[in-house]
Parts: C-alpha cells; sequence; structure tokens
C-alpha cells in the first residue's frame, strides 16, 4: 500500500497536537502501523486517504454518519444556510424548527436544549439532575464504556490524571442487568443520589426488564433516571432506545446520527426539570448550555433535513438488514477459515463489533490489529462493523470475501504466531494509565 502521504502527516500532526489527533478514538494507537492516518474525503461508504487508497469504511464517523459521507439532500441543506448566514445576535427560527421536529421522534421529548457533543448535553444532564434534586452523587453504569471527557466521568477511568479526589469521589457505579446492585447503591447512599445514567443498551441487550426496574428504584429513591442515546439514537428506532425498549426515562441525550455528522447535541427532557435551565420559574437559576456555537444555523438545517429523511425514508430498516446481512456472511468466512472461535461478530444489527481473540480465545489487542492491518490491504476500514444507509448489498458482498480473505492470514498466525505476521506493535486501549505498558506483550 502507499501510505507515504500518510506518514508525512502524522510527523507533522504529533509536532503540533498531542496524540496526533483531536479524538482518542481517532488516534495512531488505535490503529495498526500499516494503516492510512487520515481521510481525506468521503462519498457514501466509501473515503480515500491522502495517498489516494480507497476504503468501504464500517466506522462512519465514530457512528456518527448514518446516511452515508457527503450525503447530497443534507450537505445542500446546510449549504443553502451558510449562504444566509451560519449564527447571529438573536436566536434563528431553526432553533424552534429543529426542536418541533426533535421532540415529536422522542418520547421523553417535552423540551430540548442543543449543544455541540455529546459530552456537552450528558454533563447537562448531571448537572441539572444534581439542581433538581438538591443531591450531589452520579451513578453510572460500570459496563459501558464512555459518557463524557468531563471530569465526573473520566475521574472514574485510569486516565484520571488530573481530577481532584473529591471530585472523583462524587460518582458512584452499578453494574448493566443487575437490579440488586442498584438497590445496594441506593442503599448504601441514602438520599444521596442525584441520578443513575446509562446507555439503554450497548452490546448486551436488558433482561428482564432491568431497564424498567431500574427507573423504578431510581424514583424510589428520588433519583432521576437519565439515558445516554448516542449511539442507541437514530440507529436502534427513530426515537431511540427509549422507543425501542418501551421505557421513558426522565432526561436523555442525542448527538452523533442526529445530523449525520454534523456537530450537533441535545438534551431532552421532563418540562419541569427542564425548566430549571429558562426563566419562567422562581427557583434558583441553572446555567444550562450556554454555547456560542450550538445552534449554528447550518448545522440546524442539516439536522432538519437528516431527520426529514428518517422520516421518509426506511433509514432504520436498511440499518438493520444490512447490518444482519453483514454479519450473517462474516460469520460464515470466519467459520469457513476455521476460526469461528477466534473471530466473532456481536451486537446489534445496526451497530455491530466484533471480538478478535488469540490461542487462548482471550480477546487480544495483537490479533485486533492484525485484522484491522489484513483488511486494510483489502481496502477495508473497519475499526467496528457499524454500517450506513449507504451500505449496499455489493458494498457487504465484497467486504465479506476480503475479511475471509485476512482471516486465512489470522488462522495462519494463530498456527505461527501472531508477531510473525503483524507489522509493528499491537493497537491499544484508549483508557490506560500509562502510554507504555511495562509489562506489554504480544
Amino acid at each position: 500500500m502507499r501510505l507515504a502521504k500518510s506518514k508525512e502527516l502524522q510527523s507533522r500532526s504529533h509536532r503540533l497536537i498531542p496524540g496526533g489527533a483531536h479524538t482518542y478514538a481517532k488516534g495512531d494507537d488505535q490503529y495498526p502501523v500499516l494503516a492510512p492516518g487520515f481521510i481525506v474525503r468521503g462519498e457514501g461508504c466509501k473515503v480515500w486517504d491522502p495517498d489516494g487508497n480507497e476504503y468501504i469504511e464500517y466506522g462512519m464517523g465514530l457512528r456518527s454518519v448514518t446516511l452515508g459521507h457527503a450525503c447530497g439532500p443534507v450537505v445542500e441543506a446546510a449549504y443553502r444556510q451558510m449562504r444566509l448566514g451560519s449564527n447571529f445576535t438573536r436566536p434563528s427560527p431553526l432553533e424552534a424548527e429543529c426542536a418541533e421536529m426533535l421532540l415529536a421522534l422522542v418520547p421523553s421529548g417535552e423540551m430540548v436544549k442543543f449543544a455541540k457533543n455529546g459530552s456537552d448535553v450528558t454533563t447537562a444532564a448531571v448537572k441539572l439532575a444534581r439542581a433538581f434534586t438538591g443531591r450531589d452523587l452520579v451513578a453510572i453504569c460500570s459496563d459501558q464504556p464512555f459518557f463524557s471527557t468531563d471530569d465526573w466521568f473520566i475521574g472514574t477511568t485510569p486516565m484520571s490524571a488530573g481530577i481532584p479526589k473529591a471530585v472523583r469521589d462524587l460518582t458512584v457505579s452499578f453494574r448493566y442487568n443487575d437490579p440488586e446492585s442498584v438497590r445496594a447503591l441506593f442503599d448504601r447512599f441514602p438520599g444521596q443520589v442525584a441520578c443513575m445514567i446509562l446507555e439503554p443498551a450497548t452490546g448486551v441487550e436488558p433482561v428482564d426488564g432491568f431497564l424498567q426496574q431500574a427507573k423504578e428504584l431510581c424514583h424510589k429513591h428520588g433519583a432521576l433516571f437519565i439515558f445516554d442515546e448516542m449511539i442507541t439514537g437514530f440507529r436502534w428506532h427513530r426515537g431511540g432506545g427509549q422507543a425501542y425498549y418501551g421505557v421513558t426515562p426522565d432526561l436523555s441525550t442525542f448527538g452523533k446520527a442526529m445530523a449525520n455528522g454534523f456537530s450537533l447535541s441535545a438534551l431532552v427532557g421532563r418540562r419541569d426539570v427542564m425548566r430549571l435551565g429558562g426563566l419562567d420559574h422562581d427557583q434558583e437559576r441553572v446555567f444550562l448550555l450556554s454555547t456560542t456555537h450550538g445552534a449554528e444555523n447550518y448545522v440546524l438545517a442539516a439536522a432538519i433535513k437528516t431527520m426529514e429523511i428518517y422520516r421518509d425514508e426506511d433509514v432504520v430498516g436498511r440499518l438493520w438488514r444490512a447490518g444482519e446481512m453483514l454479519s450473517k456472511m462474516v460469520t460464515q468466512a470466519a467459520n469457513m477459515a476455521g476460526v469461528g472461535d477466534y473471530f466473532q461478530v456481536m451486537g446489534k444489527p445496526c451497530n455491530l463489533v466484533y471480538v478478535a481473540r488469540d490461542p487462548g480465545k482471550k480477546p487480544s489487542q495483537a490479533y485486533r490489529a492484525l485484522f484491522l492491518q489484513e483488511t486494510i490491504r483489502r481496502g477495508l476500514l473497519m475499526p467496528s462493523m457499524v454500517v450506513s444507509y449507504s451500505h449496499a448489498d455489493n458494498d457487504i458482498e465484497r467486504t465479506a470475501q476480503q475479511i475471509g480473505e485476512a482471516l486465512q492470514v489470522y488462522r495462519k498466525a494463530l498456527e505461527e504466531g501472531v508477531e510473525k505476521y503483524l507489522v509493528g506493535r499491537p493497537v491499544k486501549p484508549v483508557f490506560r494509565r500509562y502510554n507504555q505498558d511495562p509489562d506489554r506483550k504480544m
């Protein structure tokens, strides 16, 4: 593969940017050495790197692009608004129009505030819950990977450097699908928990009415129940996981696919809670999401067009069907290559991930790197197996064929050792205390 321009740009970016990128999940340590360092263009489900290599992509902007890269109608809507102005001194009518459209989709929606990133709105939800309840503790689901870049969450990870212990101690945790852990939490901290925040689901489904039980326990103990719908929103269902599972939270947060990759997020919730950030009450005011760029006009125009496409076309249905096709074909390819016990596709069809295992059948960063390396060599860029509306059947068929070839190399590595086939170091988890682990092994 030609990667000379990527390598040159990587050297430059690391001199200028800590980590070489502005998002940890896009960093060089998340990809093998033989990987494109940058993407310069995208169209539909395909992307191109600086050296002209073409890939079918299955990361889709960290799951934010569901319709496809550079979706014509969305880009045109944004462009038309750009020509009218992107940011004014007073609100744009688009703010009310976009709010009405989103609230019509979301079961829990009575009021909404827009922002730029998922972390903006999850942190706003936590602040609002603390103000509404007069309590300090936040309960997070310890089985789920990410809620915010802010201290209340990052303080619970191995990358907690720079976060005071006093702040870290204000976040407690519970286990997904474990109502007893929720009960124990409230028993341990009576009258102290402001809210519980969790994703409705990830690769693990709620069982035995867990979501409803958790909500009931929250309300019994005077806490708010919050859904992080960054991923489930606009993938599981147009109305998010809350519509799919039939459980309505007090507050919920959306982003990613809501504007097909344009930077927009939303805090949605009950009127009696949300109004604390407004002007029509006599209680103590809450400084709730006041950002210069939170409601940029062209981004709202992109979101409105995106939601119109969701309304008029079966986007979610296509995501599920395409994912089912991909999962079935990749599983068949793994079995044919003799690695079905070592390489597995998991998750909802609309949000597939994969697990790469070593000869001992343990999840392995080295074997994950090898899979990435070999699929990249064959024109696939797949940190996950997330499909979009733009992935056609022939794209998926080609993908499965190329994965089948990559898994032949994977099988040889299982037999002869991964170090024989992987060029350079393994990939690494984002959340680690140090860059270099002194006990690191392949």
